[in-house]
């Protein structure tokens, strides 16, 4: 479960170093993140903390107060492995390969073959988002590092995958809509890694919120190879 808490008397990186590595020396606590700019500590831990315990922890410079619960929608299901947890995943990136090598085998184009895919990819994940936006938007802010500062960023993110399938399933404004793919996709992969690093056990919303998904290295390799795919078209066009 994870908590967010409200401290006070941070005033440098410094302090949000000596409160995080203060909590993380407590045994029960998996993660402590401070966000200096907003004087909170968002901690994820088993077995929970009290408050008094949080503070006895502390330099007596902070003081540490409870703000707001976060629900537990971002942990992985139990009793599965992650290969089972994937296997949605997997199995959707599986037919739009095989579509995309339908539509484009006779004559076979490897540049087609990608637009193709890409279009897809980008139309069937943001399907899934349009499902249910609220709630995609807010396991989406979880990692990525712009719907973490802009909060309606995740709700109009389904709008943007949606437009650059169409965008290339049209072979419209490619180059754009390659550029956009390796910025915004270059920026989530970036919160992926950071999660994926901090071996934090939160949900990935390439599908929504209607699949409940694990953030593994899986996701950083989908983005990896969008992002790939895009970087080659770019340069073969340009």
């Amino acid at each position: 479960m994870k908590h967010t808490y409200s401290v006070s008397g941070m005033t440098c990186n410094g302090c949000k170093n000596s409160v995080e590595k203060a909590l993380l020396a407590l045994p029960d606590i998996n993660t402590a993140q401070v966000n200096l700019e907003e004087n909170e500590v968002e901690i994820n831990f088993d077995n929970k903390v009290s408050l008094s315990k949080l503070q006895a922890a502390l330099p007596d410079k902070f003081t540490i107060t409870k703000q707001k619960e976060i629900p537990d929608v971002a942990f992985i299901e139990d009793g599965k492995s992650e290969i089972q947890q994937l296997y949605p995943l997997f199995l959707i990136f599986a037919f739009i390969t095989t579509a995309s090598i339908l539509i484009n085998r006779n004559p076979w184009q490897t540049s087609e073959f990608m637009f193709t895919f890409m279009g897809l990819f980008y139309v069937v994940f943001s399907f899934f988002k349009f499902l249910d936006v609220k709630g995609f938007s807010t396991s989406f802010a979880m990692y990525d590092p712009i719907a973490k500062r802009i909060p309606n960023y995740g709700l109009i993110y389904p709008f943007i995958e949606l437009l650059l399938g169409f965008f290339f399933l049209m072979r419209f404004q490619i180059v754009p809509a390659l550029i956009i793919t390796i910025i915004i996709l270059g920026i989530t992969t970036i919160g992926v890694t950071k999660s994926l690093l901090s071996k934090q056990s939160i949900k990935c919303a390439c599908l929504g919120s209607v699949l409940n998904l694990p953030m593994t290295k899986a996701t950083f390799i989908e983005n990896s190879i969008m992002i790939c795919m895009a970087v080659y078209m770019l340069i073969v066009m340009i």
